[in-house]
């Protein structure tokens, strides 16, 4: 009757850190990505985690002021049912709210494992899509061709080689580089949840908007209609009932400009569901101009959305592995300057990762876009390894040319100087 428990899925990365010898640690301790972890690795969080504070402030602040001076003359000028109807459902609205941002914070958005070595590379003929003198390969592992070609859909889809993962990311996947991993079906990586959102958490955070957004049109709702209330009881304007109620006057500035936000934000990712694109794919690979591979019509995008199976998480963050206590330091790495996982990172540091991971995939764009053009044909210029003729070279640059002749003038003139005082010498 009984069937025993399947023993837990580990990756090759994770497999090999747990035979290596050394002391048994959790996999959350030797954690190569700038994570948070918190109750011993059963919540893993962004590096910029405590934006949460900020964020959840913002939400029950206003809640608390509503139910403590707005909704009790709702009570008064409403049915007694209907009253405190008024007054139960805002501040669960935002207790549901916040456990939606919790859940999209303090959960797995689909890490890829690492992988503990590059590729071996393919002895099939395949040939990369950019030369090998062309400095963004020479970055990678030698052999490893920087872009693949895979088929989704019967479309023909360029995945890229991740130099920090050391694997070909799946389609949809990217690297994020505030929290340095590759995730799943990779949106954005939001400030305001301090967490990225992928595939397994995309979900809740769509939730968690389009909630905000109802919460705060409730809120400028009974504000409005506590004001007219008002209005109505001490026949009055407008003015002089605000002054009655500047508690209102104030939500109703307030959830106005946020509902805006939250609104747009909720409306954009609507139009990106329906259309099957995620935030990155958006602005990067604008399928509103090709084909998108991944639509499979409006009713089937939504479906994948909402009512599919969210997967596993690939890694097991409380699993006891085995390795050296000095791969712990090696966690983060950020130019050079090893820092303990435990160590907060820096703005700087995040932000200066995040600037070059952004020029790295900018530029295998640009190569992607060039190869798609046949080669690296330049409008009909001299190719790139043909000698120069330097003399046609500076004569058809004037800029160049008179900064020569300062650049000429100022070492002529130190030249001459030194030249005369040789001969002074001598006399």
């Amino acid at each position: 009757m009984y069937t025993t428990a399947l023993p837990p899925q580990h990756s090759d990365s994770d497999r090999r850190i747990i035979d290596a010898p050394g002391p048994s640690l959790h996999l959350y301790q030797v954690w190569k990505g700038n994570n948070r972890f918190c109750f011993n690795g059963r919540i893993i969080l962004g590096p910029d985690s405590r934006s949460l504070f900020l964020t959840v402030s913002l939400i029950v602040v206003p809640v608390i002021l509503f139910c403590a001076f707005v909704s009790q003359r709702l009570v008064e000028q409403f049915p007694r049912h209907i009253g405190n109807l008024i007054v139960v459902l805002c501040p669960l609205f935002a207790v549901y709210v916040v456990i939606l941002l919790l859940i999209t914070s303090a959960r797995d958005p689909g890490i890829i494992p690492r992988s503990l070595h590059p590729p071996e590379p393919e002895d099939d003929g395949y040939v990369s899509s950019i030369s090998s003198d062309w400095p963004g390969s020479q970055n990678g592992p030698p052999g490893v061709p920087p872009t693949k070609d895979t088929m989704v859909n019967g479309v023909i889809v360029k995945i890229k080689y991740c130099q920090t993962c050391m694997l070909y990311r799946p389609p949809r996947c990217s690297h994020c580089s505030i929290c340095n991993n590759c995730v799943e079906r990779f949106d954005h990586h939001c400030p305001w949840v301090g967490q990225c959102i992928g595939k397994r958490n995309y979900r809740f955070f769509f939730m968690f908007v389009s909630s905000t957004t109802m919460l705060c049109l409730y809120v400028f709702a009974f504000c409005w209609v506590n004001i007219m209330k008002i209005m109505d009881a001490y026949h009055c304007n407008l003015w002089r009932a605000l002054s009655r109620s500047p508690v209102s006057g104030f939500l109703i500035l307030y959830t106005f400009g946020a509902a805006w936000f939250v609104g747009g934000l909720t409306g954009f990712h609507l139009y990106l569901i329906f259309t099957n694109q995620t935030t990155y794919e958006n602005f990067r690979y604008r399928y509103n101009v090709k084909m998108n591979p991944y639509s499979r019509g409006c009713f089937r995008n939504v479906g994948e959305v909402f009512f599919s199976k969210i997967p596993r998480s690939k890694h097991n963050f409380r699993e006891m592995v085995k390795g050296d206590s000095s791969s712990v330091y090696a966690t983060s790495m950020s130019l050079r300057h090893p820092m303990s996982p435990e160590m907060p990172k820096t703005s700087s540091d995040i932000e200066m990762g995040k600037r070059q991971a952004v020029a790295a995939e900018d530029l295998e764009d640009i190569q992607s876009q060039i190869d798609s053009f046949g080669g690296l044909e330049r409008c009909g210029t001299q190719p790139r390894h043909t000698n120069w003729d330097h003399k046609t070279n500076w004569e058809s640059s004037p800029d160049i040319q008179m900064l020569a002749a300062e650049f000429g003038m100022e070492h002529g003139s130190t030249g001459r100087q030194k030249i005369e005082g040789a001969n002074d010498l001598k006399t």
